[in-house]
């Protein structure tokens, strides 16, 4: 079994985007994500990767669609997570990045949860799944206020399941 793991920017109110958007511009989110996917497979829906425009660099993309011989440039396009996951390399640490529904799927088969917490509610019409405490807990925490570049006090978290 593929070692699985979400990478998640949640608010408050576990709101993860509007419109196809993310709610927040927090670079140190970015460069966090960034950090931790490089070099790794990354497994995100199509909405996810219609708001991103294009690969990204130094990450083996994956595409989860319900639309059939949709064919992306430099992404290898497929039609469920399990179908994602068995191209995965099983001794090798693929990370889901989105959206809501596939967070949704994969988060029974995770072992861990790379959570960016944005202190502040927002309006929203995606959401990341409640967590259970008796599931996960938080091997990993380090709080940040806001500053001139990151406009709103956030958190990075690890997460492992119990």
């Amino acid at each position: 079994m593929n070692p699985i793991s979400i990478v998640v920017a949640i608010s408050e109110n576990n709101a993860i985007g509007k419109d196809n958007q993310l709610l927040w511009h927090l670079p140190a989110d970015l460069r966090h994500f960034k950090n931790i996917t490089t070099g790794h497979t990354i497994i995100m829906g199509r909405k996810t990767y219609d708001s991103i425009g294009k690969p990204l660099p130094n990450r083996r993309n994956i595409v989860i669609t319900r639309q059939q011989g949709l064919k992306l440039e430099g992404i290898e396009v497929v039609n469920s997570l399990a179908e994602a996951l068995s191209l995965c390399d099983p001794t090798r640490e693929a990370f889901i990045i989105g959206g809501a529904e596939i967070y949704k799927q994969a988060l029974p088969l995770c072992k861990h949860i790379y959570l960016t917490t944005v202190h502040q509610t927002y309006e929203a019409d995606a959401f990341f799944p409640e967590l259970s405490a008796n599931e996960w807990r938080e091997i990993e925490k380090v709080a940040y206020l806001a500053d001139e570049k990151n406009k709103v006090p956030y958190s990075f978290s690890t997460l492992e399941r119990i």
